[in-house]
């Protein structure tokens, strides 16, 4: 099978590219831009394309799949070379469905908890000595990558809700035909791709129909909007599994869950948390794992990298950073935080730095986000918003929007690291809340430093 990449050093597109190669395929793959780690990974498969740049004349009758990244525009040479050639052109979503047509499909959707419900399946299932193929969209400890394609019977995948590619524009989730399909919540966000929330809401409803015949649908229960939205689009050819925060208990900082009669304490924490975790346990039964097999093999289960995690700690102060970006993903993880030490402070620090985040009209999207928190600090960078063309946004929207009594909204860095060194941070937890890098300030440094 020879297929070739266009856009080869995208961080899931490379990743495919080394488990296709992995698998006995011919793989080629351009860019204009490797950055690390897909430099160091696909030169460790010798993968790495011989010079930077588009490469027409590669393009040839011979391959047989021509895989699209996102990176990859309409005026791209190599893909018009490919559409005067007829040769077949997948997105990366597509493609992975051609790779699992023989498989037992999972997916997981909604607006947040994908990643973690995703590598919760993923980590019982290699527990457990489970044969499986994946797609996730972080690092997850035991897992050299993030993508992986062979024979397995089984695949699990992550599937979000933005686009396809340059020429097919439909959400990934769409292309992916689960057999056992999980809603984890529906929060608006993307309004840069979804300027409504009617339209937003529309792409979970194709995404319920286009689960295979006689499948499974797990959804949150709690979540009202998606309660709602699976009740009115009820199928009578599939099978539905609700669920919400299972049973569970908090003592000294630590985490047990029952399900189905089996208790076990855990790793992680916060009712979100745990609502991922009885959603992947209801997946993992599907695929023949008991309550009794599932709640031990959970227990260590330590959370995706940037969800939750612990950078640092000592006796009296922890620090974690987190994705949370979105109003909803900012408010469980700060409720999380409080409810498991409540008798802590908690410095919760947003950085906003997505096209959402970083809009006017947005921001009241964030009110009430973070009023758990004792200090909040809101971080935005111009330099953020010069990169992608947005115009200046107002520190006095900002706390207008998140209106939290006592909010400090800076976007300067400087002014970010010197109050960040004036604090005294006993009997703290600290949580580092981005899915940018604070334009460029160490916080791992500080994380240690506070801590040692």
């Amino acid at each position: 099978m020879r297929v070739h990449f266009i856009s080869i050093g995208g961080s899931v597109m490379h990743q495919l590219a080394i488990a296709l190669h992995k698998k006995g395929y011919q793989v080629t793959g351009t860019d204009d831009e490797i950055f690390e780690p897909a430099l160091s990974n696909l030169a460790k498969e010798g993968l790495l394309p011989a010079k930077i740049g588009w490469q027409p004349d590669l393009i040839t009758s011979e391959i047989e799949a021509i895989i699209l990244g996102m990176h990859a525009k309409n005026d791209n040479p190599e893909l018009i070379r490919a559409k005067e050639l007829g040769l077949k052109i997948y997105s990366f979503p597509e493609y992975i469905y051609h790779e699992s047509q023989d498989k037992k499909r999972v997916v997981i959707g909604g607006s947040h908890g994908k990643t973690t419900t995703t590598s919760m399946i993923m980590h019982v299932l290699q527990q457990l000595h489970k044969n499986f193929d994946y797609l996730v969209g972080a690092k997850v400890e035991g897992f050299d990558q993030s993508v992986n394609i062979t024979h397995a019977p089984v695949i699990i995948c992550e599937g979000d809700e933005y686009p396809a590619s340059a020429i097919e524009r439909k959400p990934k989730f769409h292309f992916l035909f689960p057999h056992v399909a999980i809603l984890t919540g529906i929060a608006w966000d993307h309004i840069n791709v979804f300027p409504t929330f009617e339209f937003y809401l529309e792409q979970f409803v194709i995404f319920i129909h286009k689960i295979e015949k006689d499948g499974l649908l797990i959804y949150n229960a709690s979540d009202p909007v998606l309660k709602q939205l699976v009740e009115a689009n009820k199928r009578t050819d599939i099978r539905y599994q609700p669920y919400s925060v299972p049973e569970n208990t908090i003592e000294n900082g630590k985490t047990s869950v029952t399900i189905e009669g089996v208790s076990g304490t855990l790793r992680v924490f916060g009712n979100h948390n745990l609502m991922n975790l009885l959603a992947a346990y209801y997946a993992c039964k599907e695929l023949g794992v008991n309550a009794s097999a599932f709640v031990p093999a959970i227990a260590s289960f330590t959370g995706a990298a940037k969800r939750l995690e612990l950078l640092a700690l000592n006796n009296s102060t922890n620090v974690y950073r987190d994705f949370a970006h979105a109003p909803s993903k900012v408010k469980a993880t700060i409720e999380a935080l409080k409810q498991q030490y409540p008798d802590r402070k908690l410095i919760g620090i947003l950085e906003l730095h997505t096209y959402s985040s970083l809009n006017e009209q947005f921001m009241l999207e964030y009110r009430g986000a973070m009023d758990k928190a004792d200090m909040a600090i809101v971080f935005y960078s111009n330099h953020a918003l010069e990169l992608k063309r947005m115009p200046h946004l107002p520190i006095e929207k900002v706390v207008e929007g998140f209106d939290k009594q006592g909010l400090l909204v800076m976007n300067d860095k400087e002014t970010l690291w010197q109050w960040l060194q004036s604090q005294a941070y006993q009997n703290t937890n600290i949580v580092l809340m981005s899915s940018g890098n604070y334009d460029g300030l160490d916080m791992l440094t500080f994380a240690k430093q506070i801590t040692q």
